[in-house]
């Protein structure tokens, strides 16, 4: 394979949900011997306030719980140049599906989907826990992992179609 395959998370502020995603996806993909395969990423549609800042430290604490280490992740913006690097750009909510449906080029929106939709039970939106109770973060957590196990697999496919 020339080029790994590359998904985009994307959520409103690159701080919660879209950081979540992708450390609990490149966690699933390392289990599933696809870390090098696949590329993971996320960024905001608003995210330029929160521009170079870590997860929110309710996000990485109840990741850690479970085994993931959002630390290292940054947030940042999506940009014109993501719709044409990536390969699947999925977004968390009906929000941030309005905002990127209006950034991207025709050429690129059959890249665009859901993350909930990817889950043997399909969630209709991952729901923002940012002005939520704690129970929010470990609910974002269910959702997305259940969501990544399903993209998993699904990449497991794409990956071999290479």
């Amino acid at each position: 394979m020339s080029k790994p395959y590359r998904v985009l998370m994307v959520c409103m502020g690159n701080i919660c949900r879209s950081p979540t995603a992708e450390g609990v996806l490149r966690h699933k993909l390392k289990a599933a011997g696809l870390d090098g395969l696949v590329e993971v990423d996320s960024a905001g549609t608003h995210a330029d306030w929160h521009k170079g800042h870590p997860p929110d430290p309710r996000s990485v604490a109840h990741a850690r719980k479970r085994g993931y280490d959002l630390t290292a992740l940054r947030a940042r913006m999506v940009t014109s140049a993501d719709f044409e690097r990536h390969d699947l750009i999925l977004v968390m909510d009906d929000d941030n599906w309005a905002v990127v449906q209006e950034r991207c080029l025709p050429e690129h929106r059959a890249k665009l989907g859901r993350l909930g939709d990817h889950g043997r039970e399909k969630a209709a939106e991952i729901p923002d826990p940012y002005y939520g109770p704690p129970g929010g973060f470990d609910r974002v957590l269910d959702l997305v992992e259940a969501a990544c196990d399903g993209l998993v697999e699904r990449l497991t496919t794409e990956v071999r179609k290479r």
